[in-house]
């Protein structure tokens, strides 16, 4: 009986290490960490901005992804986003921000590489970065500005598409 327990131990740390050599390979993206890097608010016009108003105004937002490579593993990955409201000419608010975080990505192919990067980093990003903004606007006295979710996938492909036409027009 003494050496079934040094069998079992044996087949353990032989699966552990099997088990750990998988671990190695498969494919893992892991949050490092998040923070906001930049940061503005702004309602030049206050206190006539505030006032009340009988049509919504205009909201112009702008959303792009900025990675920037550590590591052979780590990116930091920044997720800027500007919204600005007017009516007519008045500047009601203006915000800025940009919220970073710093990404690690295991296990996948090189191909595979800049897809995890510039659409699973910013999804994992934008909820944050949303309740910033939202947070913002109210604290400035306006409703609460809630950013539409955004489909990462569909901005990378336009972002793809463009790059691939620019490609084609420059001369042979």
């Amino acid at each position: 009986m003494a050496k079934t327990p040094e069998k079992t131990e044996e087949a353990a740390a032989t699966n552990g290490a099997e088990n750990g050599a998988e671990a190695q390979t498969a494919p893992a993206l892991s949050v490092l960490a998040q923070y906001t890097k930049d940061f503005s608010f702004e309602s030049p016009n206050a206190p006539n901005s505030l006032r009340p108003r009988d049509k919504a105004p205009d909201i112009q937002i702008n959303i792009n992804v900025n990675p920037t490579p550590l590591s052979e593993s780590d990116f930091e990955v920044e997720l800027k986003l500007e919204a600005r409201a007017v009516d007519g000419e008045e500047v009601l608010f203006n915000v800025e921000l940009v919220y970073a975080g710093i990404f690690r990505v295991t296990g996948i192919p090189q191909e595979a590489l800049q897809p995890i990067v510039l659409v699973e980093c910013p999804r994992i990003l934008f909820p944050f970065a949303r309740q910033i903004v939202a947070d913002a606007t109210r604290n400035g006295n306006f409703p609460p500005l809630m950013i539409d979710p955004v489909d990462f996938a569909q901005l990378y492909q336009a972002k793809m598409a463009e790059a691939g036409a620019a490609e084609e027009k420059k001369p042979s």
